[in-house]
């Protein structure tokens, strides 16, 4: 490499990476509305960037999570695992409400002529086949198949384990220990290799953005715009109210402008990539080293958060029913609205963190209230916005639950990071 080009490249990495991933994201942007469907041709660019970051989480999960519980006894751990499921849960309801109050105060669809259309999904899951699935009869075909939910169950059981296992002070405590040495090693290991993804990721987020917008067009963004408006209002009321002003504000006390310079990164890469699960690399990135968060904490938080913590989901799914009620002249009274967030805060745990996910997720909310199934290839215009809406939301509630465990346990360096 000649000095020349080896100047360049130190001025270009001197360049924080959000700045060069808002760069790619704009400019991808701008390529695919000028070129439209030329741009196409850089789709394989994009797709190797969310390969590089699929490859990422499994293993990601397995040595982090298990070097988390290192640190925990099972006591602790059992405070710590109750504290962040019932900060899920509490996020993910509110977030159904906002969803739904912002959807009775703006009503989308109101006034648009529903022009038929069939809906494109498969037959989604039972809710007792979600909490079933939960537990694989197969924890390394869970792994191969990349199925999270499955693969945190039973990492979590077996992290507990060991622990018991290192409790019980004969010889093979110290062999325990030497177990989880080896996966601490992987698990340092496996950030070396999300930084050099994360480098390659300006070209990846140019590429997905370039080769999405050329494909579907601006009109992405402007038809059925009443819905995308809605969605997006009650996000940013959720992410500022719920996130920023009481749990960041309030519980944790601390800035919430800190704190959104520490999840910039992940709320990019969650909005160009639609994946909470292929954004969970950058999150844990951010959780370590903007927002001080201790591996015992984000470890466990993150990954769990990442497949179970679905507030975009919970927001965008009581939001599209109500859409799809006043689309087909249906108005949903009172507690038909109870029941839709009901069943929209329970299958969002079941909502896979992947794109595409809340397309078939809510053919099962239509269903419980008695709304045509045609709707869903309606809304199937705009689910690559709203599915990128959501993701950003997930992934900003998931760091924002970690911060205030992390409060609570003593567990986060307030000197250093984005604090200061």
């Amino acid at each position: 490499m000649s000095s020349a080009v080896r100047s360049v490249w130190v001025r270009y990495r001197s360049v924080p990476l959000i700045y060069r991933i808002t760069v790619a994201f704009v400019l991808g942007s701008a390529a695919g509305v000028a070129f439209g469907e030329r741009m196409t041709v850089v789709r394989p660019l994009g797709d190797l960037f969310l390969r590089l970051l699929n490859m990422l989480v499994i293993p990601i999960i397995v040595f982090t999570l298990l070097t988390g519980i290192r640190q925990l006894s099972p006591a602790r751990l059992g405070r710590i695992g109750g504290a962040t499921v019932g900060l899920y849960a509490v996020t993910t309801t509110v977030a159904g409400l906002v969803g739904l109050a912002v959807a009775n105060l703006l009503q989308p669809g109101r006034g648009v002529e529903f022009g038929g259309g069939e809906a494109q999904s498969q037959a989604p899951p039972s809710l007792t086949e979600v909490v079933l699935g939960i537990v694989p009869s197969n924890p390394v075909a869970a792994m191969a198949e990349g199925n999270l939910l499955a693969t945190v169950f039973f990492v979590i059981v077996f992290g507990i384990a060991l622990t018991y296992v290192r409790a019980q002070k004969d010889a093979l405590a110290e062999r325990v220990d030497s177990v989880f040495e080896a996966f601490e090693v992987g698990a340092e290991a496996m950030f070396v290799v999300v930084r050099g993804v994360l480098e390659y990721g300006v070209v990846g987020v140019f590429a997905l953005m370039a080769a999405g917008i050329g494909t579907e067009g601006i009109g992405v963004f402007s038809s059925l715009g009443e819905l995308v408006l809605a969605v997006a209002v009650a996000v940013v009321v959720h992410i500022t109210v719920t996130y920023l002003l009481v749990l960041v504000g309030l519980v944790v006390d601390a800035s919430p402008l800190a704190f959104l310079a520490g999840a910039k990164d992940a709320m990019v890469t969650a909005f160009a990539t639609r994946s909470s699960s292929g954004t969970l690399p950058v999150t844990m990135t951010n959780a370590e080293e903007d927002l001080r968060i201790e591996e015992r904490i984000y470890s466990f938080a993150l990954p769990v958060g990442a497949t179970a913590n679905m507030d975009g989901a919970a927001i965008r799914q009581a939001i599209t029913v109500v859409f799809a009620a006043n689309v087909v002249g249906q108005p949903l009274v009172l507690s038909e609205q109870a029941l839709v967030l009901a069943v929209a805060v329970l299958i969002s745990i079941g909502t896979a963190g992947v794109p595409g996910a809340g397309i078939v997720m809510l053919t099962v909310v239509l269903n419980q209230v008695g709304l045509p199934l045609a709707v869903v290839g309606f809304v199937a215009g705009v689910d690559p916005i709203l599915g990128r809406i959501a993701t950003m939301n997930n992934v900003t509630g998931d760091l924002a639950v970690a911060t205030v465990v992390g409060k609570w346990n003593d567990a986060i360096d307030f000197e250093s990071g984005v604090w200061t």
